[in-house]
This record gives structure tokens, sequence and C-alpha cells, in this order.
């Protein structure tokens, strides 16, 4: 495996150079050779640097890593998070046929009766069988934390063309601006409260819940009866009022950052229908199929994965752009930074050493074309090279404003090639001369508008965004995380850095109440007293 590492560098090194656009004029089917398809999706990456020979070594360095056999591993529910001891089986909550055993005993018929449960819950809540204190239920509100909260509230957001539920909110910040906001203006007595913590201990999903409790029991004279828990722990859901029939639990092999497609997808199924719900499992199930028959030179997110460690680990670029061209798809990037990073922004290989090459990229976005008038000035001209992902479906859902989406899909397009392209000195001297400069102004004025280019950027194109599709697209980054944690040797299932900063809060709160807090720096001291004094608690 190391020398695979190796002869991709020096396949690096050996590109001098080159650029994108000499792969096209040495290779006229490149087009079509460097893009992969599965059941709807292409996944383009013509418009990168890799050739046949890098492609190939990338292939063997997954094979190398072993990926095959993990990625078995984890479906057959081996505890593949050493570190916790836990398998890992998100996948099973979308594969809803056959068995997989964890610890001697068959998991999936307590899936499908937790599946079915939520089924039923979401009919009752949506045909007005379940009711609020104050008639039928008009607003959901889910309140969690990272995956509590990141996943739904992406999905939500992209599915709102099948929205046909109550309306759906979201609150997650500690911020008491957040719970406020949202809370303002609905009805608690028609209001539909679901609180999403397995631990049902998380203090910012908690302070939140209990404060929506107290909001709700204002207005109606049993506020819990509105409450459901998405959570493992009964005793502690018992406790806050919330009857056991709406307690949904999942299994301590489900991550929070993975756990969509379960319990904590609740707000999503009443929002769009236990049908759709479905819909959207049934997607993410095809795309597990693909990634677990299709061979690696053929596999989406097997090239998703390798496409990443060329730009991170091989050329050394330490971010990756997100630039879905679907506003519906607006919280996709932030979904996919606590995917990604959350999972492989790790500095400690599986064996306890210290990890030998950078871990993940930073991973940020914004929806075309509103990024184009942001931060595409950095990414066209900047020093720092960017490698950038852009996602387009061929057909929006609004037919009378297709041309929109013509225009839309027009600069999606056109940035891919104007990243690539760019535009030379020469070319920007002409433009210069067409408006009538000359000599040193025109070229000072030339300089400004010459683009490198040969800037990388790869395709993801959907002919819709359903449900079905939308499922393709998150199991596909799922599976393109765990590729890409299993070829750096790290643990893709733990967040310890999340925990960390768990326990660090629970310090440093008695400094800000004015009790005794030992054991903290200066810094921190002076300015939990500079708090409390613009506070007028000093």
């Amino acid at each position: 495996m190391n020398d695979n590492w190796k002869m991709l560098g020096n396949l690096r090194a050996a590109q001098d150079e080159t650029r994108i656009t000499d792969l096209f004029q040495a290779d006229p089917g490149r087009a079509a050779g460097f893009a992969a398809q599965a059941d709807g999706l292409v996944f383009d990456y013509s418009k990168t640097l890799i050739d046949a020979a890098i492609r190939d070594r990338l292939i063997a360095l997954a094979e190398g890593a072993d990926v095959a056999t993990r990625r078995e591993a984890m479906f057959a529910g081996d505890k593949i998070n050493e570190t916790e001891g836990r398998a890992v089986l998100h996948t099973a909550l979308r594969n809803l046929e056959g068995s997989v055993v964890v610890d001697g005993q068959d998991v999936m018929p307590a899936v499908r009766e937790t599946h079915a449960r939520m089924a039923d819950f979401a009919r009752a809540v949506r045909d007005g069988s379940f009711k609020g204190q104050g008639g039928k239920i008009t607003d959901v509100v889910n309140i969690g934390i990272g995956g509590s909260d990141l996943g739904p509230k992406m999905a939500a957001l992209a599915l709102a063309p099948y929205h046909d539920g109550p309306r759906t909110h979201f609150v997650s910040n500690v911020d008491g601006a957040d719970i406020h906001d949202v809370l303002a203006g609905l009805d608690p007595a028609t209001t539909l409260v679901i609180v999403a913590s397995k631990t049902f201990t998380t203090i910012e999903t908690m302070t939140n819940a209990k404060t929506a409790r107290d909001w709700m029991a204002r207005s109606v004279s049993n506020a819990p009866a509105q409450f459901a828990a998405l959570s493992t722990d009964q005793n502690r859901t018992a406790a806050f009022g919330i009857d056991t029939a709406r307690v949904f639990g999942f299994e301590d092999w489900v991550g929070g950052r993975y756990s969509m497609w379960g319990p904590i997808g609740l707000s999503l199924m009443i929002a769009v229908g236990p049908d759709d719900f479905d819909a959207f499992l049934a997607g993410g199930a095809a795309m597990d199929a693909h990634f677990r028959a299709a061979p690696f030179a053929e596999n989406l997110p097997v090239l998703l994965a390798l496409v990443g460690i060329w730009h991170n680990q091989i050329c050394g670029y330490p971010t990756r752009a997100v630039l879905p061209y679907d506003n519906r798809l607006m919280r996709l990037p932030a979904y996919l930074q606590q995917l990604e990073m959350e999972s492989n922004g790790k500095g400690v290989a599986m064996d306890g050493s210290d990890l030998p090459r950078a871990s993940g990229p930073v991973v940020w976005g914004e929806p075309g074309t509103n990024g184009q008038h942001a931060f595409y000035q950095l990414i066209h001209q900047g020093t720092a090279v960017i490698p950038c992902e852009f996602i387009l479906a061929a057909r929006g859902h609004e037919p009378d404003l297709a041309h929109h989406h013509i225009l839309l899909a027009a600069n999606c397009l056109a940035q891919s090639e104007a990243l690539m392209r760019g535009r030379s000195l020469d070319e920007a001297r002409r433009l210069m001369e067409a408006k009538g400069l000359q000599g040193a102004e025109l070229e000072r004025q030339a300089r400004h508008r010459v683009f490198k280019g040969n800037r990388p950027s790869t395709t993801l194109l959907i002919g819709q965004l359903t449900p079905y599709t939308l499922g393709q697209i998150v199991a596909l980054y799922e599976h393109r995380v765990f590729v890409e944690g299993v070829i750096l040797g790290l643990n893709s299932f733990d967040q310890w850095g999340v925990e960390l900063g768990k326990e660090l809060a629970l310090k440093v709160e008695p400094l800000l109440k004015g009790e005794p807090a030992p054991g903290h720096d200066p810094s921190t001291v002076h300015l939990a007293e500079l708090v409390r004094d613009m506070r007028g608690e000093g």
C-alpha cells in the first residue's frame, strides 16, 4: 500500500505543466471514459488531472487498503467501529428485507417493527387521528442537534415539493434565539414537538425541549401529550412525561450523522408521508447494492473517494467546495460538513498511532448561482486550488419556470468549463484591445483578467431531485466517506472531538454563574469575567 502512495506521488510530480485540456486533446473519448453511471446518476470526473494510469493506481490503493473486505464487514454487522466496540449498520435502516446478525441476534425484526410504528404514527398525525389539544396538528418542531438535526433539516428542505403534511420546523442551537424564533407564531395547541436525543441527555437538546414544554404548558393542560421522543432511554422519556407509544428508539450501531434513515427521520416522514419516505430509503438501498456489486472502476462511492484522496492527499488541496445547483439542496454542504469532517477529521490511525498523512479536507459550499456572486472569485483567481463538486438536476419541479432551470444548468456547466479552461494573457489582451486600450494600460488591465484555469471539478448529474434520488445522493456520500476512511486507515465512526467539547462546557458553566471553578486557564477565566461584567453580573 505504501508503494501505491509513493507511485501516486511520482505520477503527480510527472504531470509538471500538464493541463486538464491536454488530457482531452490526447483522448477524444475522455468525457465518456472518465464518467460512471448508476441507476440514473452520472458522476463525471473528466475535468480533473486524473488520467488512466493515475486511476489504475488509485484503484490499486483502494484494493491495497482492503476496502472490499471492510465494506462487507460493515454490511455483515461486524464491529468495525473498534474504538467504541460497535457495529456500523445504518444501512440496515434502509434495507428492510433479510437479516443482519449482531452479537448473535437478528436485528432486522426490531428495525422493521420500529419502521412500522413510525409509519403508523406519521399517518395518524397527517390524517388527524392523532390530534393536538386544539385540533389537527398543523406544525411539527424537531428539536435535536448534530445528526439529529442536520440530516432531517437538509432532507425536509430538499423534498419541499413533496410536503403535504404539517409544516416542519427545526431547533438545534442552545442559543435561545433559535427556539424563540421558531416557536414565535406557532399555536401550542396544534404543535407536535419531537425531541431527538438517543440518550435523552444532550444538553442543548434537553434545554430546548424543556423550554418548548414550558411554552406549551402555558396554553394546554397536558404539554407532554404533544411530544414524541427519538431515544433509547425510556426511563428518561417517561420522566419527561412522554408516553412510550410515542417513543421511537434505535440501537448504538446507528451513528448520529448516519441516523436519518430511521427514527431520526420521523419529522421528514410526517412531512412527506410514509410512501415518499420509503422511496427515500429505497434510493439509499439501491446505492448500497451498487456499492457492494460494482467494480471499483465503475463504483460511484469508490470513485468519489478516490478523486477526493487524489486531490487532498496527493495534490495537497486542503479544502473541497460542494456546489449544488439546486436551491433546495442549500443545506447539503452543511450536512456534508458533519458527515465528512466529523467522520474523517482524525489524527490517529486505527492502531492508535499518529496518522501518517493529512486527515480529510475542509468541506464547505453554497448553492449556485448564489456562490458565483460571493466566493467563486477566490476559486477562479485565488492562489489556492479548490476542487469543486457540482451537483445538478436535469429537471426542476416547476414546469412553468423551465427557463429558470435552463439558465441554472447553463451556469453550472459554464462554471466547470471556466475553471478548467481559464483565460490566457493573450486572450485577455485581445479583450482589452477590443475595448480600445493600448500600451501599458492595456497590459495592466489584461493581467487582472487572466484566469489560470486548470482548476479541477467533478459533476454529479441527476434526473430530478426526488425522495429516491435524494436517498441515492446521501448514501453515495456516506459510502464515499467510509472508503476514504478505510484508505486513510482511521475510524470514521467515532467523534471524540465532539465529546471533549461537551465535557469542557460543563466545567466552564460555573464560571459564568460566578461559582468556583478551579483548573481553568487565565484567558478563559478573564473572558468569563468580561461576559459577567457585560451582563451586569460582575
